[in-house]
């Protein structure tokens, strides 16, 4: 297993591309801690999931837009596992819709807070513990295009994350590597939640193999 004995942390775990991370990196041997902010059913069935097949996980609650949630965090991965040698900073989301006209101060900043300033924190986080390794930040497509109706925040958030990734790439490289995905439209709960049906599917109807 390639990343047998190494130690990662995965932020929004509890579901969707997160979930699917933490359980692939522990596939590849990697001890995992995820986090959740309220998907606490879903971060136990990772954890389960994780442990069923050999592996070795934890799952931590906590607010990564807030320096106590980060810390408690990345100090449960270390006690538990010893270290932390790869960051996916998959925590984030666009919470509503909303229009740059009628949109409050307090959304913008929440939408802020949760993709750009946990990203920010978390990585400041563990690199008291890093000397070498990998952080993955799940940017979106969002942050290329500007997103659709309503995505404004969430694009700019994204966007930012794009570019925060870049400037850590070259002062945490080489000993550190740094990378961003921008994911398409993924059948997640995000998609289920934030994009009409129509909209979908005429994604689908745009896409070569039409799925």
């Amino acid at each position: 297993m390639k990343l047998s004995g190494k130690t990662a942390i995965v932020t929004g775990g509890g579901r969707d591309i997160g979930r699917a991370c933490a359980v692939r990196l522990a596939q590849e041997g990697a001890n995992v801690a995820i986090n959740y902010f309220e998907s606490k059913d879903g971060a136990q069935a990772t954890v389960d999931e994780i442990t069923a097949a050999g592996g070795k996980a934890i799952a931590v609650q906590g607010d990564l837009g807030k320096v106590e949630g980060v810390d408690a965090l990345v100090s449960a991965a270390v006690e538990a596992f010893g270290g932390v040698d790869i960051l996916v900073n998959n925590t984030g989301g666009l919470i509503a819709r909303k229009k740059v006209a009628e949109m409050p101060l307090d959304h913008w900043l929440a939408v802020m807070d949760l993709n750009v300033t946990s990203t920010f924190l978390m990585t400041r986080a563990v690199l008291a513990h890093m000397k070498a390794g990998a952080i993955v930040n799940i940017a979106s497509q969002a942050g290329r295009d500007g997103g659709g109706p309503g995505a404004v925040a969430y694009g700019t958030a994204k966007g930012a994350i794009m570019t925060m990734t870049r400037g850590l790439a070259k002062e945490l490289g080489p000993d550190i590597r740094v990378n961003a995905l921008c994911p398409g439209m993924i059948d997640t709960d995000f998609h289920n939640i934030h994009t009409k049906p129509e909209v979908r599917k005429n994604v689908e109807a745009a896409t070569p193999v039409k799925r």
